[in-house]
C-alpha cells in the first residue's frame, strides 16, 4: 500500500496553478528581461560608444552573442531533463546571470575597464579596447550565456508544470499561460527599453546597468522564496538516449520487412510510471517501426520491456521519435522567420540614430534603442485582444479549443513578417531621401547626417513585427510544447531559442556577405556605417524575398504535418461518434 501511495503522489502532484505564477513570472520578468534581454537592444549603443566598436562589428557581435545564448539552451535543456530538473537548473542559471550583470556593470563603472571616449586622446581618434578589457567584457557575457542557457528552455515549461494537464481548467490555464506569460514579458521589456535605456544613455551607463543587476538579485531571492509551493518534475534520464537507441536499432533492422496489418510482432511496452502520455500509432515514418520488431534473438523482460534497449525498442519509443522528427521541418522555417526579429533588434536602432528623435519641439531626444518599445507595445496590446475577444469567437466558430490550429497561427505571423520587411524598406528609403535632399538636423558622430524624418515613421514596421511575433513566436512555443513528448519539454523550449540562435548566425552571415559583395559609389556598400551612403532598403527587400520563400516552404511542410495523438484522444473521439 505504501508503494502505491508513493506512486499516486508522484502522478498527482499538488498543482497550485495560478497561485505559483507570481513567483515564476516575477523571476522571469525582473530577471531575464529587465536584466539580460532588456538591455541587449542597447548593447549595440554600449559597444559602439563605450567600447568604440564599428557598427558592423557591434552588430555581428550582438548577433553571435544572441545566437550563443539561444543555442546554449540545448545544453541547458539536456541538463534539466536528464540530471538536474527544471527547478535546480533555473536556480543555478539565475545566479550565473546575476553575476554576469554585475561584471558588466563594472565594465561601465571603472574607466580602466573600457577604452577612453572617442576624441578624448590628443590624436582625436577612437582607441580600441585592449585585450584584457575585452577579456573582462567577454567574461560578463560568458556568465550571461550560462544564465540564459538554463533559464530560457526551462522557465516556460516550469510555469506550465504548475497546471494540471488532465483537467479542463488546467489545460485552459496552460493555453492562457503562454499568452499572458508573453504579455508580462513585453511589459517588462517596455520598462527596460524606456526607463532603463534612458538612464543608461542619458544619466550613466554604470547606474543604468546597476539597476537591472540589483533587480535581478531581488528576483533570484524571490524565486527561491516560492520553492515550497512549486511542482518540481523530476528528470527521468536522458531522452536523447532513447532517441539514439531508436535510430540505432532501426538502422540495425533496416533489412527486416514490416508486418502489413498484424502489429502483434512489435514490442508495445509502455512504462507505467512514465510522465509521457501513451501515443497512438501513426503511419508516417514507418521505417522507424523496424526498431520495435521482435526477432528470435531479442529477449523480453518479465514486465514486457526489452532486455537490451540497443537491440529492441518499444513502439512508444518509436512514436516519440516520430514526434521529434516531424517537428524539425517546421523548426527550420522558424530559423528563417527569426531573421526579421534580428533586424528589428539591430538595424532599426541605426535607423533611429540617423532620424529626428526629438520629442515635439522640445529638447528631449528619445534614445535610439527605446524605439523598439513600440514592437513590445503592439505585442502587449494585441495579446489581450486576441486572448479575450478573438480567441473565444474563433472557438465558437471552429469548435476547437485552440481557436485556429497552431500551424495556421504560425503561418499568419509569417505573412506579417513579409509585410514588416516591405514597410521597413519603404520607410528607410524615405528617411534616406530626406537626409540627402533636405536640410538635416546636424551630424551624428561616426555616422553621418541626421535625417529630418521623424523617428515615429519607424513605428509601423515595429508594430507589425510585434503582432507578427504574437502569432508566430507564441505559436511555435506552444507547438513545440504540445508536440514533443512530456519528458522533453525543456528541449521543446530550447528548440525555439535554437531556431533564434541559428537565425542570429544566419543574419550575421547575410550581413557579412552583403557588406563584402555590394557596392554603392566607389567605397561604400548597402550596409555602410553611414546609412545615408548605403542602401539598407535594398537589404530589407532581400530579407523580404527570403521570407516569401520561407512561407512557401512552411505551407508545404504544414500540409503534410500530422499532429501528435494520444490513445486517450482516439478513444474519446470514438465515444463521441457512438
Amino acid at each position: 500500500m505504501e508503494k502505491n501511495e508513493v506512486a499516486v503522489t508522484k502522478k498527482e502532484p499538488n498543482y497550485r496553478g495560478i497561485r505559483a505564477m507570481p513567483f515564476v513570472i516575477e523571476n522571469f520578468l525582473t530577471f531575464e528581461k529587465l536584466g539580460t534581454i532588456g538591455t541587449s537592444s542597447n548593447m549595440l549603443v554600449y559597444l559602439s560608444t563605450v567600447f568604440n566598436m564599428s557598427s558592423i562589428s557591434a552588430t555581428n557581435f550582438i548577433n553571435i552573442l544572441n545566437g550563443t545564448c539561444n543555442f546554449g539552451t540545448m545544453f541547458g535543456a539536456f541538463l534539466s531533463d536528464t540530471y538536474l530538473g527544471r527547478y535546480k537548473t533555473l536556480g543555478i542559471a539565475s545566479i550565473s546571470s546575476n553575476l554576469g550583470m554585475l561584471v558588466l556593470t563594472l565594465t561601465a563603472a571603472f574607466p580602466s575597464l573600457h577604452p577612453p571616449k572617442c576624441g578624448a586622446e590628443e590624436s582625436n581618434r577612437c582607441v580600441s579596447a585592449t585585450p584584457w578589457q575585452l577579456a573582462f567584457l567577454f567574461s560578463a557575457f560568458g556568465l550571461l550565456v550560462v544564465g540564459a542557457s538554463g533559464i530560457r528552455p526551462c522557465n516556460l515549461a516550469f510555469g506550465a508544470d504548475q497546471f494540471n494537464p488532465n483537467t479542463d481548467s488546467g489545460r485552459k490555464g496552460i493555453n492562457s499561460f503562454f499568452n499572458w506569460y508573453y504579455f508580462t514579458y513585453t511589459f517588462a521589456m517596455m520598462i527596460s527599453l524606456t526607463l532603463i535605456v534612458y538612464v543608461q544613455t542619458t544619466v550613466s551607463w554604470a547606474i543604468g546597468l546597476g539597476i537591472p543587476a540589483f533587480l535581478m538579485f531581488l528576483s533570484v531571492a524571490f524565486f527561491f522564496i516560492g520553492s515550497r509551493i512549486y511542482v518540481k518534475v523530476l528528470p527521468e534520464g536522458s531522452p536523447l538516449t532513447s532517441m539514439a537507441q531508436t535510430l540505432v536499432v532501426a538502422f540495425k533492422k533496416r533489412k527486416l520487412k514490416l508486418p502489413e496489418q498484424d502489429w502483434s510482432n512489435l514490442l508495445n511496452y509502455f512504462p507505467p510510471d512514465s510522465i509521457n502520455s501513451k501515443l497512438a500509432y501513426s503511419d508516417q515514418l514507418r521505417f522507424l517501426n523496424k526498431a520495435a520488431i521482435i526477432t528470435p534473438d531479442d529477449k523480453i523482460n518479465t514486465d514486457g520491456s526489452a532486455a537490451n534497449p540497443w537491440c529492441l525498442c518499444s513502439i512508444q519509443q518509436v512514436e516519440a521519435m516520430k514526434c521529434v522528427i516531424r517537428v524539425i521541418p517546421i523548426w527550420v522555417s522558424g530559423i528563417i522567420y527569426y531573421v526579421i526579429i534580428a533586424q528589428m533588434q539591430t538595424y532599426v536602432i541605426f535607423q533611429a540614430i540617423q532620424s529626428n528623435r526629438y520629442l515635439g519641439s522640445g529638447k528631449f531626444r528619445i534614445p535610439a534603442a527605446s524605439y523598439t518599445v513600440f514592437n513590445m507595445l503592439s505585442f502587449s496590446i494585441w495579446i489581450p485582444i486576441y486572448d479575450r475577444l478573438i480567441l473565444p469567437l474563433l472557438r465558437r466558430i471552429t469548435r476547437n479549443e485552440e481557436g485556429i490550429s497552431l500551424l495556421q497561427r504560425i503561418g499568419i505571423g509569417m505573412v506579417l513578417a513579409i509585410v514588416t520587411m516591405l514597410v521597413s524598406a519603404l520607410v528607410e528609403n524615405h528617411r534616406r531621401t530626406l537626409a540627402l535632399t533636405r536640410p538635416t538636423l546636424g551630424l551624428e558622430p561616426r555616422k553621418g547626417a541626421i535625417s529630418s524624418m521623424s523617428g515615429y515613421w519607424l513605428i509601423p514596421q515595429l508594430a507589425i513585427a510585434g503582432i507578427s511575433e504574437s502569432f508566430t513566436v507564441i505559436g511555435l512555443i506552444e507547438f513545440y510544447y504540445k508536440q514533443f513528448p512530456e519528458n522533453m519539454r525543456s528541449f521543446a523550449g530550447s528548440f525555439v531559442f535554437c531556431a533564434s540562435a541559428m537565425s542570429s548566425y544566419l543574419s550575421s552571415f547575410l550581413i557579412s556577405v552583403v557588406h563584402r559583395t555590394t557596392r554603392v559609389g566607389e567605397s561604400e556598400n548597402w550596409l555602410s556605417d553611414d546609412l545615408n551612403k548605403g542602401r539598407l532598403d535594398y537589404f530589407y527587400y532581400q530579407v523580404a524575398g527570403l521570407e516569401v520563400l520561407n512561407l512557401v516552404y512552411f505551407l508545404i511542410c504544414s500540409k503534410y504535418y500530422k499532429y501528435k495523438t494520444r490513445e486517450s484522444n482516439i478513444k474519446d473521439v470514438a465515444m463521441e461518434e457512438l
